[in-house]
């Protein structure tokens, strides 16, 4: 079996893969450095079942990040589970600092819309631009868990096989949106950086953070065309809520002029 299929199969045994040399430490080191200048200016406070500083819908601050968008050493992988026809919900980022704690385990699909035996509607990619260690809060996984329809433990279920995704700079973690995660404890000195490419199916998903929403119109040429697809662009900027069907823009005007 080649490594591609290996991976494959990872993902539908275990829920998650890692794919390691994605990024090149210089190309992880860019981005770390950029989320670090946004963090600054625009970082959030996370209370998502635990502490941690949170950075939403980045392609819209720094043009860096759209090579996140459809990377040719991932997106084959969500293609091949959920099909070509997807959106990119969000990328987001969440950096655990020391003194953050565990993450509760927990699902990212509503469970009405889990489903165990096809493929599932929303998957996600975690981006480390740090060395993910046991130390600094590699995100943990619970292996198998995107199979049970549940989207946290039950109360008084002690968790025995939880494992922590520990991997190299600039490697991607890709796993099914169903399966339990929860980003670990910081214990060292330093914080850890990474960003969450969250993918949803399509054509009936709406997206986490729209990448309409204040996207500046000189990055637009900066996106090729599969890009434009996975962020609903391909009619422009702006298109209220980057809806499938768009109506006449003139017609719209005309509209809301002429009540």
């Amino acid at each position: 079996m080649d490594d591609f299929n290996q991976k494959l199969m990872e993902l539908k045994v275990y829920g998650f893969t890692i794919i390691e040399n994605v990024l090149t430490s210089n190309e992880a080191k860019e981005l770390q450095q950029a989320l670090i200048s946004i963090e600054d200016k625009y970082g959030t406070e996370s209370q998502h079942r635990g502490t941690a500083s949170h950075v939403a819908n980045l392609v819209t601050y720094d043009s860096k990040f759209f090579k996140c968008i459809d990377h040719p050493k991932v997106l084959p992988y969500l293609e091949a589970v959920m099909g070509k026809n997807l959106i990119l919900g969000s990328l987001n980022s969440r950096i655990v600092r020391p003194g953050d704690g565990n993450q509760g385990l927990h699902s990212d699909v509503p469970i009405q819309l889990h489903r165990p035996t096809m493929a599932p509607m929303m998957m996600n990619t975690v981006w480390a631009l740090t060395e993910y260690t046991s130390e600094n809060g590699a995100t943990r996984v619970v292996p198998g868990s995107h199979n049970i329809c549940m989207g946290e433990p039950p109360e008084g279920f002690k968790v025995l096989h939880e494992i922590q995704a520990v991997c190299p700079v600039g490697s991607v973690i890709i796993f099914n949106g169903q399966l339990w995660h929860g980003g670990g404890e910081n214990r060292s000195q330093s914080d850890r950086h990474a960003l969450f490419g969250h993918y949803r199916a399509a054509p009936w998903s709406r997206f986490q953070c729209d990448p309409h929403h204040h996207f500046p119109e000189s990055f637009y040429e900066k996106l090729n065309d599969r890009q434009k697809n996975l962020l609903r662009m391909d009619n422009g900027v702006g298109v209220p809520h980057g809806a499938d069907f768009y109506e006449n823009r003139e017609r719209l005007v005309e509209r809301n002029s002429n009540p």
